[in-house]
């Protein structure tokens, strides 16, 4: 403190300066100072002064600090002042622990500072940019500072850091860091960044954070590494917690074969240390996220292969079978085999084939069922198994067929205990917990199987000493009959009603027991308390089951009868009611978002999931079962006679559609062979008329070549005789020559064997003649093998000539041979063309003398019309002047009449007109 008053100058004796002013001076002195030493010392004192008086250096300070990181980069001193000083503003003092209220105060100041240095988005980019710097005092209080805001305001800090360049790489550079404080401080920057941010946590991981992440993992021991391993888990935990994407990155990245040696346990399983329980535990949650029912359909199965193949579910099997495993581990194991093996047939029958290590081994799924049943195990530990029981016959009719051919007489084994054994047990015990449970898992047993419904009904139990053996179906009635608790009363409920639904020969064995409806009806119409209500709801149900799956086949008992006692006993309102206060209870709510059963305490286990599916798919149809009038069902079953009749109809009309429209498909093939026919017969004789034209031109170009040339057997005999005595005349100097070079080789075979012996009485000039004459026989006798090799070239020739000119008479007669059967047939398809042509004249004509026809009496018609018309209109003329005669004629005697002219009526002028007609023809006569 003696820096700070140097700095804020001495004070009058008495007086002390407080804690604003110190700040206010020290802020003038940063930004007034020239030297990078006074503004250093400033800032120095200023991260001093910021953990006491917080709120004066926040509001005071901050935007010189800002202009600090702006201005001097170049030291990184003082921006490692500057970078702790507003780490301190925005961040509370973590090693003290103040009161409740001091420590909310603390936070909202926080996070006005954190939200008031966000404000400025480019205060964050630089914070990304200070982020490269290397140097210890500036990366390490940066990464800090960047993790207090983004606690603080999260969502702002991650847009900003989203749109800026680069960002999100330089921060994945902090997992490279050599130095382990800024690599475990990047780890804690990079959960809070991907925090609900699905952008983010998509670039995090193309940024190959899977692999360091994995890598980091492995260096620090895995699941007995430290705190280290538990933030790389919650981060890799951030990134795959609903983000498809990044799970299909991360299962096509074959990162989860690397997840195996995570759980590689020992014999030794004693002092597990409380981090390797919560490494282990968040592991295990990294393998449910892969294959979370709530994940696309495909993307789990995929991840299940993925893990079954790698043989990461056989490790899993391997800790669940394990002996001193903590308790929480274990169920949370349970957990994860149920979600790894649900709907997955392979992983389905590889866990229906694990044993514990017991002797005699025992099927690991009896072991779970029999930690389920035990009210003694802790209630986590028994839902877990139950869990782990519905994932296991979830899809898998092979595996529930298994469990109810365990309680069939035929194969009971009194030797062994069987899963179907430990569930009857479980259903009849003292335990309300173990009834419920064994319920739904039996329930689970028959979900959507006709057969294994049907199955059941054959079990009989043995009740006691004496008494005959009843039916499974009977002794849940009885159960029920006797008063249970509520719990008790709910899970056989359940199971009764999975039961029976959809299985009409299930219905008739309930109905035929006469004590069930009147049990049934008496529960609904009964007053109970809030607890009874649901049980109620539930016989209702189960009375409305009975009803819409009911074939009629009893007599007392069809749905008619069942609808009346309903109405008479308990009131059709009063049913529908009942029944759907089922949907309206908390728990059924909770339950129907999640297929893992979930409770707080044992006594709110009251609904199963699937269940819930169960009642909102039958509600619905039992009300309108129960509400409908006799009248209405005959009317809907005449109706759907006529729909059936309708149906029928359109059936026949359907088919008779199809058989016309193969028949057109039939004939448009027909059409489209032909035609293609036409084409193909068209271009060939298109083809062979070019190429009958191309022999022609050939055969011309041979005939004027043979004229020109005349060769053998066409060549002309004057030049044929020449070359005859040309021939001739060259063999003739062959031979002459070839005379005169023997007769000048043996001359010179005679000079040689001179030169070898000279005679003694030969003079050197001699023998100089000698030489010279040699040497030019030499050259005379190369000259000569030169014309003889000239002359031999010019015979092999002619002959070739020869030879050719045969060969290109043979070419021409063959080329004749061709050209003769190519007309022929060309002549042939001209023949066939000039039908064709013909026929199609032949149509044409009988087309145009039709259209004329056409014509004609559509001319004819339209006169006619023309002339009707004009009729018409001629008789409604007449029509109307007929019409105003009469009106003439009766307004004139009106006027006769007013007048007093006595006018006689039309019948006797009439009768009159008819008299003197006769008179005038007996005249005539």
């Amino acid at each position: 403190m003696n820096y700070i008053w140097e700095v804020v100058g001495r004070q009058p004796t008495g007086q002390q300066p407080s804690g604003a002013d110190t700040v206010q001076k020290l802020c003038d002195r940063v930004a007034s100072s020239t030297l990078l030493e006074d503004r250093r010392d400033a800032v120095r004192a200023l991260k001093s002064l910021s953990k006491k008086y917080r709120m004066e250096v926040g509001t005071m300070a901050m935007d010189h600090l800002v202009r600090i990181l702006q201005s001097d980069r170049t030291d990184t001193e003082i921006l490692g002042y500057a970078l702790d000083t507003l780490y301190n503003i925005v961040c509370s003092d973590e090693e003290e622990e103040p009161e409740e209220s001091q420590q909310k105060q603390e936070d909202d100041l926080g996070s006005q500072f954190s939200e008031k240095f966000i404000g400025e988005p480019d205060n964050i980019t630089l914070l990304l940019t200070l982020l490269e710097e290397f140097d210890f005092h500036v990366r390490w209080p940066g990464v800090k500072l960047l993790t207090a805001l983004l606690k603080s305001q999260c969502a702002p800090v991650q847009s900003i850091v989203l749109v800026s360049p680069m960002g999100v790489s330089r921060l994945m550079d902090l997992l490279a860091d050599s130095r382990e404080v800024i690599r475990n401080d990047g780890l804690l920057l990079l959960q809070q960044l991907t925090k609900g941010n699905t952008a983010i946590q998509k670039i995090v991981a193309f940024e190959n954070a899977f692999e360091r992440l994995l890598e980091i993992i492995k260096e620090e021991g895995s699941s007995d590494g430290g705190i280290v391993v538990e933030d790389c888990l919650l981060l890799l935990l951030n990134l795959l917690k609903n983000n498809s994407s990044n799970q299909n990155f991360f299962k096509e990245g074959s990162y989860i074969q690397k997840m195996k040696p995570w759980f590689e346990v020992g014999d030794d399983n004693s002092g597990w240390s409380a981090q390797k329980v919560t490494n282990l535990h968040l592991m295990l949650q990294l393998v449910r996220v892969m294959v979370s029912p709530v994940n696309a359909p495909g993307a789990t199965a995929s991840c299940q292969k993925a893990m079954f193949q790698c043989g990461l579910l056989q490790q899993l099997c391997t800790i669940l079978m394990a002996t001193g495993v903590p308790a929480d581990i274990l169920t949370e194991t349970i957990n994860t085999v149920s979600e790894v093996i649900r709907g997955s047939e392979v992983n389905q029958d590889y866990f229906a084939s694990v044993n514990a290590p017991s002797n005699p081994p025992r099927p690991a799924i009896v072991v779970l069922l029999m930690s389920m049943v035990n009210e003694r195990q802790p209630f986590v530990l028994r839902c877990a198994v139950l869990y782990c029981f519905q994932c296991f016959l979830y899809k898998n009719h092979k595996g529930q067929g298994e469990i109810v051919a365990t309680l069939l007489p035929s194969t009971i084994d009194a030797s062994s205990i069987s899963a179907g054994q430990l569930l009857c047990g479980g259903l009849f015990s003292a335990d309300s917990l173990s009834n419920w449970c064994a319920a739904v898992a039996l329930a689970h047993a028959l979900q959507d199987n006709l057969t294994q419904k049907e199955q059941l009904l054959r079990v009989q139990l043995a009740t006691s000493l004496g008494k005959p053996p009843v039916s499974l179906l009977q002794q849940c009635t009885n159960i029920l009959s006797q008063g249970s608790r509520v719990q008790t009363k709910v899970g056989l409920l359940m199971l009764l009603c999975t039961w029976i639904s959809n299985c009409p020969i299930a219905v008739m064995h309930f109905l035929h027991n006469q004590d069930n409806v009147p049990f049934l009806t008496a529960q609904i119409s009964e007053n109970l308390g809030e607890d009874e209500r649901l049980v109620q709801g539930l016989c209702a149900l189960l009375l409305g089951i009975c009803i819409y799956y009911n074939d009629n086949s009893l007599e007392n008992y069809t749905k008619e009868k069942l609808k009346q006692l309903i109405e008479k006993r308990i009131g059709k309102e009063n049913f529908v009611e009942k029944l759907g206060f089922i949907t309206k209870h908390e728990l059924y709510s909770r339950a129907a978002q999640k297929p893992q059963p979930i409770f707080s305490a044992p006594e709110h286990m009251l609904f199963d999931h699937e269940f819930t599916k169960l009642i909102k798919e039958l509600e619905g149809m039992i009300t309108k079962a129960v509400l409908k009038s006799s009248e209405e069902e005959k009317q809907e079953e005449e109706v759907k006679k006529t729909l059936e009749q309708h149906d029928s109809i359109i059936t026949q009309y359907n088919a008779l559609i199809r058989e016309q429209d193969c028949q057109i498909n039939e004939l448009k093939e027909q059409v489209a062979s032909l035609s293609s026919r036409s084409e193909t017969l068209q271009n060939t004789v298109t083809q062979q008329l070019s190429q009958i034209q191309q022999h022609k031109d050939q055969y011309n170009i041979l005939k004027l070549k043979l004229g020109k040339d005349a060769p053998v057997n066409g060549l002309q005999t004057e030049e044929q005789s020449q070359l005859r005595e040309q021939l001739e005349e060259l063999q003739r100097q062959h031979q002459l020559l070839q005379t005169q070079l023997t007769e000048r080789d043996a001359l010179i075979t005679g000079l040689q064997k001179a030169e070898a012996t000279p005679s003694t009485d030969s003079s050197p000039s001699d023998v100089t003649e000698l030489q010279r004459e040699l040497e030019e026989l030499k050259a005379q006798l190369k000259s000569q093998s030169a014309e003889i090799t000239e002359l031999q070239r010019e015979k092999q020739e002619l002959l070739r000539a020869s030879h050719a000119t045969g060969s290109e008479v043979a070419v021409c007669e063959e080329l004749e041979s061709r050209l003769s059967a190519q007309t022929a047939e060309a002549l042939k398809l001209k023949e066939e063309v000039q039908a064709l042509l013909q026929r199609k004249e032949v149509m044409e004509k009988e087309l145009s003398s039709a259209s004329s026809t056409a014509a004609i009496m559509q001319t004819e018609k339209s006169q006619l019309q023309h002339e009707l018309q004009e009729s018409k209109r001629e008789q409604d003329d007449l029509l109307m002047l007929l019409a105003d005669q009469d009106q003439k004629i009766l307004s004139l005697r009106h006027r006769l009449k007013a007048l007093g002219e006595t006018i006689e009526d039309e019948d006797d002028l009439d009768a009159r007109d008819q008299f003197d007609d006769d008179d005038e023809e007996e005249c005539d006569e």
